[in-house]
């Protein structure tokens, strides 16, 4: 077993080193020392440990029972109890404490006790950073980048090892070993393997601890961030409103000249960031979110929790946003499912523009030149047009589950139509 000394250095080092209890370490290697010895060293059960916490001097002792008409493992004579408790008092019946040298414990059990040890440690370190951290959930914290591992993050908070996984992380970031990376907490969990605290940079709340941090009347209660959506490293969508009439809270998270906004926005990679109003009203906070989308009408309907925007046909395709973003984002602050169509025909159209002079029906002609372009049926090109869809480009602009869902159309037709759409995109671009 190791001496005094030993024992002092180790328990020094995991003290300071590894933030564990000197009182939980003893009672570690007191326990671990017990049950290797009861395993591979002939003692009773009644076997025990301690540790002097002044000196760290280990003694251990067994109980054995006193008695002259029985023989066996565990019993003593009364002479031979007298003798080694130094009693002359004890009778049969009694028990007394044999004590049991550390060195007969041996190597087994000395090797059984380290590795118990080690692991009431490392449950002794897990229970430490969960009581240190449970309560910081929500917070944005500092650390060093430590190691990369499949492309998860390992970051030192202090004393802690945290895990940033590669799906919180932003598109396009790259880390190396010793860099400073900031990041929000997002769970802490008290469990036997794997990292206790996981961060995140790519959670819509990361945004919002952004905002606490940087503007001064959210971190004081004055404005309020109602709603974040997201699309990490790409775009963002903020809802806030104030508690206090006379402060406007889109310039209050703007900031002067923007330097509020742009500190986020640093933090979040170059990541997009639009700030609007949140409003009571339905209509009213739809339109801001749809920005910089300027709906010409807007029809909510309670029943379904829907609500039917109509853009100018050459807005169409800023409206729902590349791969069908700025919609996507909107229903997600909003809460509403949203639907964008276009009001009128695209005006650079020139059939259309020729019938709509002459009198006759302008979507006719737009229906009929949807479908020669895409070589489909009057049929589906009318479910297309009718859905504000009105050329290969707004179609490829929006993502193909939105296309479907709009349209009611098969999932195979819709693959094809996607398919015929951005070839002939991509043969313009050529």
């Amino acid at each position: 077993m190791a001496t005094n000394a030993e024992f002092a250095a180790v328990i020094g080092y995991l003290e300071r080193e590894r933030g564990v209890d000197r009182e939980t370490i003893l009672q570690a290697i007191e326990g671990s020392v017990e049950q290797a010895a009861r395993k591979n060293t002939r003692v009773s059960a009644d076997f025990t440990v301690r540790i002097d916490r002044k000196t760290l001097e280990i003694k251990a002792w067994d109980v054995y029972a006193v008695s002259d008409s029985e023989r066996g493992f565990g019993i003593l004579s009364v002479e031979q109890a007298r003798r080694v408790a130094k009693d002359d008092s004890i009778q049969e019946g009694d028990t007394v404490k044999v004590p049991f040298p550390a060195s007969k414990l041996g190597r087994i059990a000395a090797q059984t006790a380290k590795q118990t040890i080690m692991q009431k440690i490392r449950d002794a370190e897990r229970s430490n950073v969960y009581n240190e951290y449970k309560d910081r959930v929500g917070d944005i914290v500092t650390g060093t980048v430590k190691m990369m591992a499949r492309k998860d993050v390992y970051v030192e908070l202090g004393k802690t090892e945290a895990v940033l996984p590669a799906k919180e992380r932003l598109p396009g970031e790259d880390y190396s070993t010793g860099a400073l990376v900031r990041a929000y907490v997002l769970r802490v969990q008290n469990e036997t393997s794997g990292p206790a605290v996981t961060l995140s940079r790519a959670c819509p709340e990361f945004v919002k601890a952004l905002f606490r941090l940087e503007v001064s009347e959210v971190a004081d209660g004055v404005v309020e961030v109602m709603a974040v959506a997201r699309d990490p490293g790409r775009r963002s969508k903020v809802a806030v409103r104030s508690l206090d009439p006379r402060v406007d809270p889109l310039s209050a998270c703007v900031g002067t000249k923007g330097v509020r906004v742009k500190g986020i926005v640093r933090e979040l990679n170059n990541e997009k960031l639009d700030v609007v109003k949140w409003d009571p009203d339905p209509e009213i906070y739809a339109r801001s979110a749809l920005k910089p989308a300027n709906p010409t009408t807007l029809q909510v309907d309670e029943k379904t929790h829907t609500i039917r925007a109509t853009v100018p046909a050459a807005d169409l395709s800023a409206a729902i946003g590349k791969g069908g973003q700025n919609v996507r984002l909107a229903s997600q602050l909003t809460g509403w499912r949203i639907s964008i169509t276009a009001d009128a025909p695209l005006e650079d159209e020139p059939d259309a523009q020729d019938e709509v002079i002459a009198g006759t029906g302008a979507l006719d002609a737009v229906i009929r030149r949807l479908a020669h372009t895409l070589d489909v049926a009057e049929p589906v090109a009318a479910a297309l047009v009718g859905k504000g869809f009105l050329s290969p480009e707004g179609i490829v602009a929006a993502e193909r589950a939105y296309v479907q869902a709009q349209t009611d159309l098969d999932d195979e037709t819709v693959r094809d139509i996607y398919e015929r759409a951005q070839a002939i995109v991509d043969a313009k671009g050529e």
